[in-house]
């Protein structure tokens, strides 16, 4: 039987994200600037990521105590080797209801096809330009018509498909039109991603942010777009549908807070649970699961963890707090989107 436990602020545990790697293929310039992580950054080595069986076990457990949707991210995800072999265990594990992959796409074609025999049936794309500026925010001049290709290759293998965008003012903020335009034609779902400051790296401040807002009466001036309804508690995006197209998404995480409907737990690529993506600080899961402890000690642990939650950074973020910079988040290709 399902536990039902809540954090300090009594928010429900039902959202599992993975990060399998903290690898990348790209330097992109919010994520992971390749004037950091140049070619010679050391990465985590093998022993220090999860393996599979571990992962499983986690999320087993997890799903004993309410998750239902588990999300892969990285780093790349697509990068991790023999990656269709863990979506295949974790489809056997019961009470899971959902998985999906965050991806840049750039090796749908290589791995699209065992992933979804295996079981993967949605996808995140990360694109957020279709002219050169795509070029030059990825880091490493990869052109947005391969990205493409690699979204029309994953939609002809029957997944369903979103893509996101992360808009910053006066970078590609020209693009919001284009990116709505085209895939309104392919009925793919595009969600703008409000510029946030994850990490240490991106150089993030609130000039650069283009609120949803903005974002929305720029769009209106062209298209007929009317909100949608949440379709469950804690969904992150803010949906609009198009008078004749898919919906269009906001993920709000600067203008309108969220925090308050957060039910995502994150595990990184180096084996450490964080309850909020701007987190400092995290539980070291792995030292703890190699200690050899029981399922049951493994389970009371995750409630702990849990009810010890009481993370809401969106919520308390100001311009005054971002301008001292005293505080260190974990980095995204740690911890994924």
């Amino acid at each position: 039987m399902t536990e039902q436990i809540t954090d300090k602020l009594g928010r429900p545990l039902r959202d599992l994200r993975i990060s399998v790697t903290d690898r990348c293929n790209f330097r992109c310039s919010y994520c992971m600037p390749k004037e950091i992580f140049g070619d010679d950054f050391a990465f985590l080595p093998k022993n220090e990521l999860l393996t599979f069986d571990e992962l499983t076990r986690i999320a087993a457990q997890y799903a004993e105590l309410g998750i239902k949707k588990i999300r892969i991210t990285g780093g790349e995800p697509l990068l991790r080797r023999d990656l269709h072999l863990l979506i295949k265990q974790l489809n056997g594990i019961p009470g899971i209801e959902d998985i999906g992959l965050t991806t840049n796409g750039m090796l749908l074609k290589k791995h699209g096809k065992v992933l979804y025999d295996a079981g993967l049936r949605r996808l995140n794309i990360s694109l957020d330009a279709l002219d050169e500026v795509f070029e030059e925010v990825n880091g490493r001049g990869i052109k947005a018509e391969t990205i493409l290709d690699q979204i029309d290759y994953a939609k002809t293998l029957g997944f369903n498909i979103k893509v996101n965008m992360v808009v910053q003012k006066g970078m590609n903020d020209h693009q919001i039109l284009a990116m709505a335009d085209y895939f309104k034609k392919r009925h793919i779902t595009l969600r703008f991603i409000e510029f946030m400051d994850v990490g240490n790296d991106n150089g993030w401040n609130f000039d650069k942010v283009l609120t949803k807002t903005e974002m929305i009466e720029l769009l209106q001036q062209h298209f007929n777009i009317a909100p949608v309804l949440p379709q469950y508690y804690g969904e992150v995006a803010k949906y609009y549908e198009h008078d004749n197209g898919p919906t269009i998404g906001f993920i709000t995480s600067v203008s309108e807070s969220f925090c308050s409907s957060c039910t995502r737990v994150r595990l990184s690529s180096e084996g450490k649970i964080y309850g909020c993506l701007f987190a400092s600080s995290g539980f070291n899961l792995k030292s703890f699961v190699r200690r050899g402890v029981t399922d049951t000690e493994l389970k009371d642990q995750l409630i702990n963890i849990w009810k010890q939650r009481d993370d809401r950074y969106s919520d308390e973020r100001t311009a005054e707090t971002v301008k001292n910079r005293q505080r260190q988040k974990i980095n995204m290709n740690y911890i994924g989107g």
